[in-house]
């Protein structure tokens, strides 16, 4: 165990074993989008702004800029984190389904 992180290990569900079918990808890219969006509104309230380069001392960081303009790895972290979501609400038994305007 390391001191670093307090005997704390992470144990996330597995959800290697789910494949999400084409209708609840749709949903990938919207989540993400809103996952970058909860990020950023949450940091700018607690006084961060835009830096050209990550300043803790400064609460500057170089993500805090609308989702699209964000660097392809940074919407595939936001994109990663909305699919092992969708994935977890399946293997929980839950279903998602799209109403019909």
């Amino acid at each position: 165990m390391s001191e670093k992180n307090n005997g704390y290990i992470p144990s996330p569900k597995d959800v290697s074993d789910i494949v999400l079918d084409s209708s609840v990808m749709e949903l990938v890219e919207v989540m993400a989008k809103n996952v970058h969006e909860v990020w950023a509104e949450s940091r700018i309230r607690e006084g961060w702004r835009y830096g050209v380069t990550r300043n803790e001392e400064r609460k500057e960081h170089p993500c805090l800029i609308p989702y699209e303009e964000l660097p392809e790895s940074e919407r595939d972290y936001d994109r990663n984190t909305a699919i092992g979501t969708l994935k977890l609400i399946h293997k929980l038994g839950f279903k998602i389904e799209k109403r019909e305007p």
